[in-house]
C-alpha cells in the first residue's frame, strides 16, 4: 500500500510544472531567470496608450485583449523572441461613444482588421535590466518596424498561483499616420505612446 501511494505521488510530481515543484523567491537579478517558453497572463498584460487631444489634454486608454508568447534566454538575450496578438476591438477609452468611434473606420476599423500583431526581430541589451526589443508591428494591414524599450522587473514563483513568473514593463512610440490612421490630424496627435505591462507565466 505504501509503495503504491509513493508511486502515485511520484507520477503526480512528474506531471506538475517545474515552477510548482520548486518555489523560487522573486529576484530582480536577470541572470537568475529561468530560460524557456513563457505565455502572457491575460489578467496582467495590457497596453496603455496616450495621445494629445486638441492640445488641451493627454487622452489615455487601454487595450486589454493581448496575447503574447515569449521565448527567453537570459544568458544570450539576443536569442530571445517575442510575438503578440492584439484584439483591436478591446481598445477602451472608458466612454461608450468614444469606444464606438475609435473602433470604427476612422481609427482601428476593428471589423475589417480585428487583430494587430507584433513579432520581434532582435533584442539589444541596453543595461543590466533593460533592453531594446526590435520588431514588426502590423496594424490595419500595414507593417512597420517598432522599438520597445523594455525593463525587467523580477522573476520568481508568484505567491498567488505558485507559478514561475517573469515581469516586464515597456514603452514604445508610434506614429498612427504610418499605419493609415490619419483622422483628425493634427488636432488629435500623430504620436501615440504605448506603455506595456506584462507578467509572463512559465509554459508547462
Amino acid at each position: 500500500m505504501k509503495r503504491a501511494c509513493l508511486s502515485a505521488w511520484l507520477i503526480l510530481a512528474a506531471a506538475l510544472p517545474a515552477a510548482a515543484q520548486e518555489p523560487v523567491a522573486p529576484s530582480a537579478d536577470p541572470s537568475q531567470v529561468r530560460p524557456g517558453r513563457y505565455v502572457l497572463d491575460p489578467a496582467h498584460g495590457k497596453i496603455t496608450w496616450s495621445v494629445s487631444h486638441l492640445g488641451f489634454s493627454t487622452y489615455y486608454g487601454q487595450i486589454t485583449d493581448v496575447a503574447a508568447d515569449l521565448s527567453l534566454d537570459p544568458k544570450t538575450p539576443a536569442q530571445s523572441r517575442l510575438t503578440a496578438r492584439i484584439g483591436t476591438a478591446s481598445v477602451d477609452g472608458l466612454n461608450p461613444a468614444f469606444n464606438r468611434h475609435v473602433r470604427g473606420p476612422d481609427f482601428f476599423d476593428a471589423e475589417r482588421f480585428p487583430v494587430a500583431t507584433f513579432a520581434s526581430t532582435g533584442v539589444e541589451p541596453t543595461g543590466p535590466t533593460t533592453a531594446r526589443v526590435l520588431g514588426d508591428l502590423t496594424l490595419k494591414g500595414v507593417t512597420k518596424p517598432v522599438v520597445l524599450d523594455v525593463t525587467f522587473n523580477q522573476a520568481g514563483t508568484n505567491p498567488v498561483d505558485k507559478v514561475y513568473t517573469v515581469g516586464f514593463d515597456g514603452r514604445a512610440l508610434i506614429r498612427r499616420s504610418e499605419f493609415g490612421i490619419s483622422a483628425f490630424l493634427p488636432a488629435v496627435g500623430d504620436e501615440v505612446t504605448l506603455r506595456l505591462a506584462g507578467e509572463f507565466k512559465a509554459a508547462p
